[in-house]
């Protein structure tokens, strides 16, 4: 279903992804070992943080709290923004409208 947006969805797309490749452990959520996350090219890297941020934006509509390696994705309706935390720290807000 996703989340309820007013800003165009490739400019929430392109933010989500940048957000989500902060957090500097997430490959974890693909189960993947470090050295494996090492040895792929940036591009890979790129192409997989745009999936999963794809896949986080449709997700958060059902299930708004979601972990990703040691960092967090919310999907705060009320105000419609997508936060992403890496413990107690804000790593970046996506607005949606």
């Amino acid at each position: 279903m996703g989340v309820k947006h007013g800003r165009d969805y490739s400019d929430i797309l392109s933010e989500l992804t940048e957000a989500v490749g902060r957090i500097s452990d997430g490959y974890v959520f693909f189960e993947m070992e470090p050295d494996e996350w090492q040895e792929l090219p940036q591009e890979s890297k790129t192409e997989v943080w745009e999936a999963l941020a794809e896949d986080l934006f449709y997700a958060l509509g059902n299930e708004p709290v979601i972990e990703v390696g040691s960092g967090v994705v919310i999907y705060d309706k009320e105000t419609h923004r997508i936060n992403i935390l890496l413990g107690e720290e804000d790593l970046a807000s996506v607005l949606l409208v």
